[in-house]
């Protein structure tokens, strides 16, 4: 296949994807719903994306960021009425003055769908990027229903089973589960940042996590994930306390960083429910590899959605997210994720 027959590809299967998106999440219809999209052209996939909204949105407005007055793009969204769409597709993250863009448009009670940080991505995966935004509504909701009502078995453990007959334990429950399936129903906004597919939740009590578990990927400074030979952290009461000698520097370099702000906590528990992510063919920006068919943790004390004594979401600062060998996670005797699919049952 030629580079311009893969490239119409790309924009083509974008545009079917969009479209699922579009009838499974969003009150959308295209011939009443008015809808904005802001673009920029600085990367081949945010080119892809945004002919795909061309082809699935015809009668869409289309500014380019990059070459539209700022004050002319706050304009057109404060014209636009409440109910209507906004796309934005950004290769970095826009900047508009000081509000935060995603804030602003739900202020005005729009719908929002955020590509961001498309130039983390490398070309060797744009077609992983595109798959990602399928809705299976076959999928997400029953699976994201059997993931949340697992952990929520009351009066067992949860742990995870990892390399080496490694254990990480976490007594006393865990959260209530929140969902990233596209489901907006019931919420205050409708929308999010794409491509979606994630369950996750936090020890009830962050001291009562203990154990130890390996860890295969991670992202810098940079955002962007990089696979590592697994390595071993040690969790005690909560906070990693230690790692195996193979650990990379890279790690002990962002674990020294958080450390001198804050313990280094482990918080969100996180899986990924996204099937065309996965560790063979991944994303390398991070906010969309934590869709990834299987699970994660963070490191830091950032976590706003659930609210800890003592934890301040305004004081707090590094949520770092680092993606463990898991054999087996389960409450209980009760299998949630084992040998690297979702168990229904």
């Amino acid at each position: 296949m030629t580079e311009n027959e893969t490239r119409t590809t790309l924009v083509n299967n974008c545009a079917v994807n969009v479209g699922s998106i579009l009838d499974n999440c969003f009150d959308f219809d295209s011939t009443s719903t008015k809808c904005l999209v802001v673009y920029d052209l600085q990367t081949p996939l945010s080119e892809i994306i945004f002919q795909g909204y061309k082809i699935a949105i015809p009668n869409a407005t289309f500014l380019n960021f990059d070459t539209t007055e700022k004050d002319d793009i706050i304009s057109a969204f404060d014209s636009y009425p409440a109910g209507s769409l906004v796309v934005l597709i950004q290769s970095g993250s826009f900047l508009l003055s000081q509000f935060r863009i995603r804030l602003h448009l739900f202020g005005l009670g729009l719908q929002v769908i955020e590509h961001m940080h498309l130039l983390r991505n490398d070309p060797a995966v744009y077609d992983v990027y595109v798959n990602s935004l399928f809705y299976d509504k076959n999928w997400y909701p029953k699976m994201s229903e059997t993931v949340s009502k697992k952990l929520q078995i009351p009066n067992v453990d949860f742990t995870i089973e990892s390399q080496d007959n490694t254990v990480l334990t976490v007594t006393g429950g865990l959260e209530i589960p929140k969902l990233n399936i596209g489901d907006y129903s019931g919420m205050d906004n409708t929308g999010g940042t794409f491509p979606i597919g994630e369950v996750f939740t936090e020890a009830a009590d962050l001291s009562q996590m203990n154990g130890e578990i390996y860890i295969y990927a991670f992202a810098g400074t940079d955002f962007r994930v990089e696979i590592f030979d697994p390595f071993k952290i040690i969790i005690k009461n909560g906070v990693v306390a230690g790692w195996s000698d193979n650990a990379p520097q890279q790690f002990i370099d962002l674990y020294e960083m958080v450390i001198a702000i804050e313990p280094a906590t482990i918080r969100e528990i996180g899986f990924g429910l996204n099937r065309a992510i996965t560790k063979e063919r991944f994303l390398q920006d991070v906010t969309a590899f934590e869709r990834i068919l299987g699970m994660h943790l963070s490191m830091g004390q950032k976590h706003g959605v659930y609210k800890k004594p003592g934890l301040s979401p305004k004081k707090t600062k590094y949520h770092i997210d680092l993606f463990p060998v898991v054999k087996c996670a389960k409450m209980g005797s009760i299998n949630i994720f084992k040998n690297g699919i979702y168990l229904e049952n």
